[in-house]
């Protein structure tokens, strides 16, 4: 993998910093949703926290031949809340990187043909409209004093597709055997 072009290198670089901060805001966010008494909640946020995680690997993985110190710039929502107003934060970080972040990050590393980080947005983006729908519904019923009612969650250790209450044969999104998909109770 070499990526060559400026601009993909800095998305990539951003992506992987926004990725990061999203998997230690879902762990903390895990452990408050179990404190206030939303285990299953506390389980949806681990899955994703591991799914960005995934990501974020990904897109390291692409910048493999970049060496040396970067600042980089990357969009974060901060702050312990309630569990409905974390939810709210995670949402509004997903939407955000499927309305506008992946959408340009793809589009530019398409045009400068970069298939490697095309593959690694794509991969992304899927995986962040299912979890923005996934909070959504946590919200709901957290605002309805429930937990969300979920068994468990799957996610592909490939490309972060992430599934609830159901492990597919094979990824939908990367073509990864249901093997791939990692498990969480």
């Amino acid at each position: 993998m070499m990526v060559n072009n400026d601009i993909t290198i800095q998305n990539l670089q951003s992506a992987f910093g926004g990725e990061s901060q999203a998997y230690q805001r879902y762990i903390a966010w895990a452990n408050k949703a179990k404190e206030d008494g939303f285990p299953k909640v506390g389980i949806l946020f681990r899955a994703i926290a591991y799914a960005e995680e995934v990501h974020a690997g990904n897109h390291f993985e692409v910048l493999d031949n970049i060496k040396g110190d970067v600042l980089v710039a990357a969009g974060a929502v901060f702050g312990l809340g309630e569990t409905a107003e974390n939810l709210e934060g995670a949402i509004a970080g997903e939407d955000f990187e499927i309305e506008q972040m992946y959408p340009a990050f793809h589009l530019v590393a398409k045009d400068q043909d970069e298939q490697d980080a095309v593959k690694s947005f794509h991969y992304a983006l899927e995986a962040e409209k299912i979890h923005s729908k996934l909070f959504n519904e946590a919200k709901d019923a957290v605002e309805s004093g429930n937990d969300y009612d979920l068994e468990y969650v799957s996610v592909c250790e490939v490309c972060g597709h992430t599934v609830k209450d159901d492990k597919p044969d094979q990824c939908p999104v990367c073509g990864a055997s249901a093997e791939q998909f990692k498990e969480f109770h």
